[in-house]
């Protein structure tokens, strides 16, 4: 939350394609907290050679000379980053009482979502959905509690809040599955053609980001949408730099939340480690 109440990020994306695979570079200036550079690799294919999608690293720029001051673990950053994005929306938007979490993908994400979302609902039941199988019966099995599920459609129907972590390009959950009170967690599409909900969904309820600069022009969950006229800017009511917008006006209205994931979050989460590292 401090973050935000720096002057607002200077961000800018830049992307890179061979066929599936991506090289992602974020990048970010905010006055007071000096300059990041997240560059990421995502390989669909490397999981079937036993080696992980994502690879990548955050080089944390000075305010006061530009100077290199760390290199950050990519991994780390990443997990945290999302999840506290992730996280603030839940703490402000989804229902207190909630108690049926179900978590759409098992990867890494998928993990440190649970590690974030029980920290938050502790008294919660939490169910995993993997369009493979064997992965998320993998995380369960690693995770005390969390029960496997089969049909994504029930799934969705009986939850309270759904936290999505996919790398869908065709939408996943249907706004005709939801239903009232509850909060949806988009974090999983990052590129231009990629997709977790559908226009039903978005049009079913309040409509959150993070950021209208990395999410708006840029991923195909609003982007794609708004080109089509199935929602209107005016659909997006609010951003992280408006948080007093963020708020629950019944127990039966839905709000969705997506999930950027913007350079600047990294900026943040990359300079809260490096001063608690100096620190220790």
């Amino acid at each position: 939350i401090s973050g935000h109440d720096q002057p607002k990020a200077e961000i800018a994306d830049t992307f890179l394609y061979r066929g599936k695979d991506t090289l992602l570079n974020r990048a970010a200036w905010i006055d007071g907290l000096g300059l990041a550079v997240k560059s990421a690799t995502v390989f669909p294919g490397n999981p079937a050679k036993g080696v992980p999608m994502v690879n990548g690293g955050v080089s944390l720029y000075g305010d006061a000379d530009g100077a290199l001051e760390a290199l950050v673990d990519f991994h780390l950053v990443t997990k945290w980053k999302t999840a506290g994005d992730s996280l603030l929306a839940a703490r402000l938007l989804a229902c207190p009482d909630s108690k049926n979490i179900l978590i759409v993908g098992a990867g890494t994400q998928g993990r440190g979502l649970h590690a974030a979302y029980s920290s938050l609902f502790p008294d919660a039941q939490f169910l995993i959905w993997n369009r493979s199988a064997p992965n998320a019966a993998a995380m369960a099995a690693d995770i005390p509690g969390l029960r496997v599920v089969q049909d994504l459609e029930t799934a969705v129907r009986a939850a309270d809040i759904v936290t999505c972590a996919t790398m869908s390009t065709s939408p996943l959950i249907k706004g005709d599955w939801l239903k009232p009170g509850q909060h949806i967690d988009l974090i999983g599409a990052y590129r231009p053609d990629m997709r977790e909900v559908d226009d039903v969904a978005l049009n079913r309820a309040r409509v959150f980001v993070d950021s209208f600069d990395t999410t708006v022009d840029h991923i195909g969950e609003l982007k794609i949408p708004l080109g089509s006229g199935a929602i209107t800017r005016d659909s997006i009511l609010a951003d992280y730099y408006d948080l007093a917008q963020f708020k629950r006006r019944s127990v039966d209205e839905i709000t969705v939340f997506k999930n950027g994931g913007g350079a600047h979050l990294d900026l943040m989460t990359s300079r809260y480690i490096l001063d608690r590292w100096r620190k220790r």
